[in-house]
């Protein structure tokens, strides 16, 4: 085999995995910020319904029943939509799947290093190829989707902000 080609192979199969690990920690932020939301929005429902309930025992009993009930009928909804979507968890599974596709990444970057400098055998790398390809497989399987937006995030993040990139003076800071 052409290390030509096998390289190229290996270098699209590492941008995926790039891709995809950077997708999913994009979507797990996307979810917690939307948790933490709706934590929030919960707290101030639930403190502006207790108001209206008080103001009914100590002014305007009618505006604040129906203040309550309205707010009350929004925070029974919106505790409902939390109990059917554990967002925690979704994003917990989507840092999971990040963190498993870090280190296939890592393990893709060293099969390319190895393939440059020649330290093992094209017959090696292919098999190492092969068992990563089934790694990842498995991973794809049991990871949570994402979506256009996460997508989104992580290309801005990869190719405007350079997250995967460092210049040679930042990598000189953090070695002793």
């Amino acid at each position: 085999m052409d290390n030509n080609i096998l390289e190229g192979q290996l270098r699209e199969c590492y941008g995926r995995v790039v891709y995809t690990h950077k997708t999913h920690e994009k979507c797990a932020d996307i979810l917690q910020k939307k948790l933490g939301c709706m934590k929030n929005l919960q707290l101030v429902l639930l403190a502006i319904t207790t108001g209206s309930f008080i103001t009914t025992v100590v002014g305007d009993a009618k505006t604040g029943a129906i203040i309550g009930s309205v707010l009350s009928a929004i925070l029974l909804f919106l505790n409902s939509y939390l109990k059917d979507y554990d967002l925690g968890s979704i994003a917990q599974k989507h840092r999971q799947a990040a963190g498993d596709m870090w280190l296939i990444r890592e393990r893709y970057l060293s099969l390319l290093t190895d393939l440059k400098m020649q330290t093992k055998s094209i017959e090696e790398i292919l098999k190492e190829r092969d068992a990563l390809m089934i790694e990842l497989s498995a991973i794809y399987i049991g990871a949570p989707s994402t979506n256009y937006k996460a997508y989104s995030m992580a290309q801005k993040a990869l190719k405007e902000l350079e997250d995967m990139t460092f210049s040679d003076e930042e990598i000189d800071k953090f070695l002793p």
